[in-house]
């Protein structure tokens, strides 16, 4: 007969071994104040006026000021609220990439109290539908280039009002881009839509921290994406928690971003967008960092205070020579997350950069950011550093037994920065969390003796080998490090002796001649042997999402 599952640890270990973090956390704040702006819309307003005759975004040789922003979010949002029929709690999805008409659309969207649902516009025509009537979308503010894909959806949606948007819109100029495409009858461009606002007012919306400002959608890759409802409240405690821990990156007026993962994902929304918008920053948005040159180019003029992105993104940038082009005697911080940060990318951006790549955890439901290595620390940890104030995270191990120091366990967390819950979802919110209120991520981290968090994996990504756990992050750090290996990502496919087997495809550097068996040697060298890879395919390129992380179901797929 089967027994439950007893969990072991004593109270005076369990107190010992709970919140390790406060004890490193040395001058920072352990608690914020979550309710310290009544909403962003007035954390965003106070900084229009501030600012008003500083540069708040950059784009594609075209600039709009803090006051520019004002105004014309102002009309937008007339247009919306007078003309399109937008009231408080109504979803309007925004589907762009980075250009001048994504802050526009969104101030404009959260001061009548209307909640964003953020769309990738590369979504595909099945993505783009189930996420529109999940949402209960009647409005969207679309790409010129993703009118194709909406155009072929939108009579099984109940979209009411179509705001089409091109590159120059918002900054007066016309940049040449796509088409709209002419099946999408009855569209509206942006510069119509805020000429007809600029000639009306919007009625003043009262809006408070409980009202939803975001609903973020998940990647659904185990079945259908869904929306997790962001609070004003979410995002105003994850801003002050960021500026806890990273003051002097943060003066004001005096910071420069540039924006190269996309706006609709939540880390840059979150960081790059609000709280440095907050603190009046310099924004240069970058809509296609795949186009290499281009992108340094906008680096090279911005001359960053502050950079974010992900592991691939780095790895790309700092094996490209003209990135020591750059002036980099102003860069403060270099922040990474999405997926992990291998040190040796790390050590190859300091190298050209002199700045070593600050890594931080979190997830769309967590608006975003759970944990990060704070100012304090000066080298790269290989964690995704301490949890940040006001917030709590136990690992919970397979019997939901929380796990001791340098054991995984599944990461919960709770804190203000936890989201309401999933849009419609009561059934996926049961399973969310658990019964004390704890959101379970879905990922497996490690804590440390001094309250640094290492990420191991994603549940789902593990891999079982002769009844070992293997974490490909583990394998693919190896691996890396490698001479000539650009880039890779390790998978466990079917195996008739061991149960799973490890396969790991690998990107070479432009040049380099990496033979199988000396990678595997050294891999051989550096794991156990049932983390070495079986076998190693040699690839062009790595299946990747819009925002840079590695798609292993895609790899699976392909097995």
């Amino acid at each position: 007969m089967d027994h439950p599952a007893v969990c072991t640890t004593s109270p005076a270990e369990h107190a010992a071994s709970r919140r390790p973090w406060l004890r490193s956390y040395g001058p920072i704040p352990t608690r914020i104040d979550a309710d310290a702006w009544p909403s962003v819309n007035a954390l965003l307003e106070q900084a229009l006026h501030r600012y008003a005759a500083q540069p708040a975004f950059r784009a594609f040789g075209q600039t709009l000021t803090y006051a520019d922003i004002d105004r014309l979010s102002a009309a937008f949002a007339a247009y919306l609220q007078k003309v399109a029929g937008v009231r408080k709690g109504d979803r309007v999805a925004v589907m762009l990439p980075n250009l001048l008409a994504f802050p526009i659309a969104f101030i404009a969207i959260a001061r009548i109290g209307a909640v964003q649902v953020n769309v990738n516009p590369l979504y595909t025509a099945r993505e783009l539908e189930h996420q529109l009537n999940d949402a209960g979308v009647e409005t969207i503010v679309v790409y010129d280039g993703s009118t194709p894909t909406l155009a072929g959806v939108i009579g099984s949606t109940q979209i009411r009002t179509v705001i089409t948007a091109g590159a120059g819109d918002g900054s007066g100029t016309t940049i040449p881009g796509p088409m709209v495409d002419p099946a999408l009858r009855g569209a509206i461009t942006l510069p119509q839509a805020l000429a007809q606002g600029q000639r009306l007012r919007a009625d003043p919306v009262d809006v408070n921290g409980n009202d939803l400002l975001f609903l973020q959608y998940t990647g659904g890759t185990t079945g259908l994406s869904k929306g997790a409802a962001l609070s004003h409240r979410n995002l105003v405690a994850n801003i002050a928690q960021f500026k806890a821990f990273m003051p002097d990156t943060l003066e004001p007026g005096a910071e420069v971003v540039v924006t190269a993962i996309p706006l609709y994902h939540i880390f840059a929304l979150t960081v790059n967008f609000l709280t440095y918008f907050s603190v009046g920053a310099e924004n240069w948005l970058v809509a296609n960092p795949r186009d290499v040159d281009p992108f340094i180019d906008v680096l090279k003029a911005a001359r960053p205070t502050v950079f974010v992105g992900v592991n691939t993104l780095y790895a790309g940038l700092a094996a490209h020579p003209r990135l020591a082009e750059v002036d980099w005697s102003r860069l403060k911080l270099s922040a990474g997350g999405g997926a992990a940060v291998i040190d040796i990318v790390s050590a190859r951006w300091k190298t050209v950069t002199g700045s070593f790549i600050r890594e931080g955890y979190g997830l769309s439901e967590t608006s975003p950011v759970v944990s990060f290595n704070p100012q304090f620390i000066d080298t790269f940890t290989g964690t995704t550093g301490l949890p940040v104030p006001s917030t709590d995270v136990k690992l919970l191990d397979e019997n939901d037994c929380e796990a001791g120091i340098g054991e995984p366990g599944e990461i919960c967390v709770k804190g203000p920065q936890v989201m309401c819950g999933y849009w419609q979802q009561p059934e996926a919110n049961a399973r969310a969390f658990t019964a004390d209120g704890y959101f379970r991520t879905g990922d497996v981290g490690v804590f440390d003796d001094k309250g640094f968090l290492r990420i191991v994996d994603r549940k789902k990504d593990m891999v079982l080998v002769s009844g070992f756990n293997v974490y490909p992050n583990e394998v693919e750090a190896v691996a890396t490090a490698f001479p000539g290996v650009a880039e890779c990502a390790c998978i466990g496919v079917p195996d008739d002796r061991t149960g799973e087997a490890l396969r790991l495809f690998v990107v070479t550097a432009p040049g380099a001649d990496v033979q199988h068996d000396a990678l595997i040697a050294h891999c051989r060298a550096s794991m156990a042997a049932y983390k070495v890879p079986k076998v190693v395919h040699f690839v062009d390129a790595l299946p990747k999402s819009t925002v840079g992380k590695i798609l292993r179901r895609e790899l699976r797929r392909m097995e």
